[in-house]
């Protein structure tokens, strides 16, 4: 299967990410990060990133010998990444190619984003990138993680970890919700919204949300949370308690616990404390620059209690998220 190195030309303002894809690679993931990162937006009006692929070697035989991945750059284009997604594949015993591992470092050392998907956390800490650092992998491998990497702090039961230059994800579904997040992270909450809309997925599932779901389709039809989950969206300036979404669904508070817990893996009041967050990043990006109006119109109360989730949540507060996304900002470019 051949593939171009990139599928445009580079220009110094857009933001650089590359895939190293190494033998035995899972295609799942690199679709992910093609979807989120490579494909062309003519619904925003711009290109978000600029997308390459890299490999160690000319031809590369992908997970089980699915297909051969060809015409793809060398491992230099690593060396221009300002995000850098490692390889992450099943035969997590085997050790990674030293030139990979060698490229990892590189490009820690002059401060480029990491992104591991899935396995690829044991390539990060391989690399000793990760030493006294936060990480997840998926929940399979967290004990052979642990014996392995013991000085890395992993969080097993969790979608995906933010530690600032260096994310991990759980998973396979979960490295959508991480490539989404770090859009969201880049370009605000309109622009993951529309390249989310574009996927047909979740526009945020937040990374404390467990790995594990325990029931993830129904048994019963009329035991989905879509119908309430679509009902609270409408009215996140409402003070909305499990009470309330027990009555809408007619069951009781406990029940609505334990299917948010089945189906979406956390609380109800966790999935509202992220609906408003959300809800309310977009009120900014459109132009709301009184904080009280979005705590109020979001549901979030006050704004100090604006400052404090949004601080806890994205490590920014209302002021900096304006001046980064608002409505008259022209879109800085990520320098890494």
């Amino acid at each position: 299967m051949a593939q171009g190195s990139s599928h445009r030309v580079h220009t110094a303002d857009v933001h650089r990410v590359v895939v190293i894809v190494d033998e035995n690679s899972n295609p799942f993931e690199l679709g992910c990060a093609t979807e989120v990162f490579g494909l062309r937006r003519p619904e925003i009006g711009r290109d978000l990133y600029d997308f390459r692929l890299c490999s160690p070697e000319p031809r590369t035989l992908m997970r089980d010998g699915f297909f051969t991945l060809t015409g793809v750059a060398d491992l230099t284009a690593a060396d221009a990444a300002d995000t850098l997604i490692v390889p992450n594949r099943p035969d997590v015993e085997v050790p990674r190619r030293p030139a990979v591992l060698d490229a990892v470092r590189r490009a820690h050392a002059r401060g480029a984003r990491l992104i591991g998907f899935c396995s690829g956390a044991f390539t990060l800490a391989e690399a000793g990138v990760l030493d006294g650092r936060r990480a997840t992998a998926h929940w399979q491998w967290a004990d052979s993680f642990r014996a392995r990497f013991p000085s890395v702090h992993l969080e097993s039961d969790v979608l995906f970890v933010d530690d600032g230059d260096i994310l991990t994800a759980a998973g396979s579904a979960a490295a959508l919700d991480l490539g989404l997040h770090v859009v969201r992270r880049d370009y605000g909450a309109e622009i993951a919204n529309s390249v989310s809309r574009r996927l047909v997925f979740a526009a945020h599932r937040d990374g404390g949300q467990r790995q594990f779901v325990e029931r993830p389709i129904p048994d019963l039809p009329d035991e989905s949370l879509a119908p309430v989950l679509a009902w609270a969206q409408e009215r996140l300036d409402s003070p909305l308690t499990v009470s309330d979404l027990a009555a809408r669904a007619s069951v009781s508070a406990a029940t609505m616990h334990r299917r948010f817990r089945a189906q979406l893996g956390t609380t109800p009041l966790a999935w509202l404390t992220t609906q408003r967050l959300a809800l309310a990043c977009r009120l900014i990006e459109r132009g709301e620059h009184r904080f009280e109006v979005v705590a109020r119109h979001s549901g979030l109360g006050t704004a100090a209690n604006l400052r404090m989730l949004m601080r806890r949540e994205t490590g920014i507060t209302p002021s900096a998220y304006k001046e980064r996304f608002g409505p008259d900002v022209s879109r800085p470019s990520m320098d890494g």
